[in-house]
């Protein structure tokens, strides 16, 4: 009955328009006040608690390093470096967005701090380049989402917390197959834009290319630095977005010096907002989860399944469905 309830006052509270977030939070709430003893002090400590986790710490440090560089020049010439490497094909525009995406995915680990820094950019020249404005927003907006499988993904850093899985493998496991999505789109792309009567032109010569990817080199090592740190045991994933934080801070600060300390406030302001609504929705899925936990809901569906005789494939397709209207 108590289960029913929890949906029936999430589906609810979702069809009047709440966040999901408040959606989340609220239904549990309640749920737990009307049929566990816990009282509500005990359930606003849970929630706190939720929250305390050692890994959680790197979800605002690698927001404030995707802050730090797409409100800096590093967003610029991470689109100029991957414009001078494909920009000369057939959607060169379209996949050089794709292009710089992948790369500032692994740079700042956040898929809204991509679409914003990359988006912003891109969109514009996407457009006065003659392709259809659905199409730009499109690109853009996928291009966006790889930042969700490409690590240091700030998504596999909750996954990791939630599940209670490795990081890090989480991270080593997210390589292949963002590089491989990021690929595919950028043949679709290709593909696209030869449809839309869009020519192949000029490539620009190896000298400017090298130069761009040197103006660019700073904000690359960004990569090198978390993602070689990571794998080469030098620190952990949490450690790895501070050091990401204080390095993209240098940088942004002293080598390309586009960010003055006046806007040092507005940054970290922008990041904290961006921080702590990530981890409002986060604190209440998880006390969502513990209900269920409680109510043994987990395991009634593992028996449920276990009882039906499932395969994996009929497994995953069941997931898919379930993943699809949730």
């Amino acid at each position: 009955m108590s289960v029913a309830v929890l949906f029936g006052l999430f589906a609810l509270l979702l069809l009047i328009g709440t966040p999901i977030a408040v959606a989340l939070g609220a239904s549990t709430f309640l749920t737990l006040v009307l049929y566990t003893p816990i009282s509500p002090v005990e359930i606003s400590s849970m929630i706190f608690e939720k929250v305390e986790g050692y890994s959680l710490m790197a979800i605002p440090m690698f927001i404030l390093a995707g802050s730090l560089l797409s409100k800096g020049s590093s967003a610029h010439r991470i689109i100029e470096f991957a414009k001078s490497m494909v920009g000369h094909l057939p959607g060169g525009l379209p996949m050089s967005a794709i292009f710089a995406s992948i790369i500032f995915a692994a740079v700042s680990g956040s898929s809204p701090a991509t679409v914003v820094a990359i988006g912003s950019i891109m969109f514009a020249a996407i457009e006065q380049a003659g392709y259809p404005k659905r199409y730009a927003i499109g690109t853009v907006a996928t291009a966006g989402s790889l930042g969700i499988l490409i690590p240091p993904s700030i998504v596999m850093i909750v996954y990791g917390v939630t599940a209670e899985q490795s990081i890090g493998k989480l991270f080593m496991a997210g390589i292949v197959p963002g590089i491989l999505i990021g690929s595919m789109m950028m043949a679709v792309t290709y593909i696209g834009a030869r449809r839309l009567g869009f020519k192949r032109t000029d490539p620009q010569p190896w000298s400017v290319r090298l130069r761009k990817m040197r103006e660019a080199a700073w904000a690359l090592m960004t990569i090198l630095i978390v993602i070689g740190g990571i794998y080469g045991g030098i620190f952990t994933p949490t450690e790895a977005a501070a050091v990401a934080a204080v390095w993209a801070f240098f940088v942004s600060m002293f080598i390309y010096r586009d960010i003055g300390w006046a806007e040092i406030p507005r940054v970290f302001l922008d990041a904290a907002k961006t921080s702590a609504m990530i981890m409002f929705i986060i604190a209440n899925a998880m006390l969502f989860a513990h209900f269920l936990t409680l109510e043994n809901v987990p395991r009634m569906l593992t028996e449920w399944l276990i009882s039906i005789h499932v395969g994996p494939l009929m497994f995953l397709l069941f997931v898919n469905i379930l993943l699809f209207f949730a």
